[in-house]
């Protein structure tokens, strides 16, 4: 799960859209948020900086997808429906990049994920961002 570079590859679900990505933080930047699209995505995500994204193939292949304010894409196949990465509202110099698309990884590896409070958003609130609470999987034996 994790390598030396703090590169790692990355696809959509058919293999149409192929990128490289360099995690700010590794995965100790992961969350999922409670906005209305992310509830409904469910995805796990991780950061990574502005430039910090590279479409190796099928950026053609790539759509968007905006919602309230409309200040930041959501990127997902055309063909086979899986999000990738979205532009952060919060910080647009931080992209957010589905975990369960990077090669070898999957949601399920983090026991436990932060899960931040997308309903009261702080650029619409002014307050900083809250930690509504934690999701945790616990395997079964």
């Amino acid at each position: 799960m994790t390598g030396d570079t703090g590169v790692r590859a990355g696809q959509c679900h058919c293999g149409a859209v192929r990128f490289e990505v360099t995690l700010s933080d590794d995965f100790n930047s992961i969350r999922r948020c409670t906005c209305s699209y992310c509830r409904m995505r469910g995805a796990v995500v991780a950061m990574a900086e502005m430039g910090g994204i590279k479409v190796l193939h099928g950026e053609d292949t790539l759509t968007s997808y905006r919602f309230h304010t409309g200040s930041v894409q959501h990127f997902f196949c055309s063909r086979c429906g899986i999000y990738t990465h979205h532009q952060r509202r919060s910080n647009q110099n931080l992209y957010a990049v589905n975990v369960a698309c990077l090669d070898g990884v999957s949601p399920f590896d983090f026991p436990e994920v932060p899960v931040m409070d997308g309903v009261n958003h702080t650029n619409d609130t002014g307050k900083p961002t809250r930690r509504a609470g934690t999701l945790r999987f616990i395997p079964a034996d």
